[in-house]
C-alpha cells in the first residue's frame, strides 16, 4: 500500500492530476501507519506482520 501510494504521488505530480496526488497521499499515510504498527509487533488485520 505504501509503494502504491508513492507511485500514485509521482504519477500525479508528473501529470498534474490532483486526484491521483490526493489518493497517493492517503495511501502512503495508511501504508506507513500499517507498516509501523506491524514493525512494533501489533497484529494488523489479523496478521502478526504486515508486508
Amino acid at each position: 500500500m505504501l509503494l502504491l501510494g508513492i507511485i500514485l504521488l509521482v504519477v500525479g505530480f508528473i501529470t498534474g492530476t490532483s486526484i491521483l496526488w490526493a489518493i497517493g497521499i492517503i495511501l502512503a499515510v495508511i501504508g506507513a501507519v500499517l507498516w509501523i504498527m506491524g514493525a512494533m509487533g501489533h497484529a494488523v488485520a489479523g496478521r502478526r506482520h504486515y508486508w
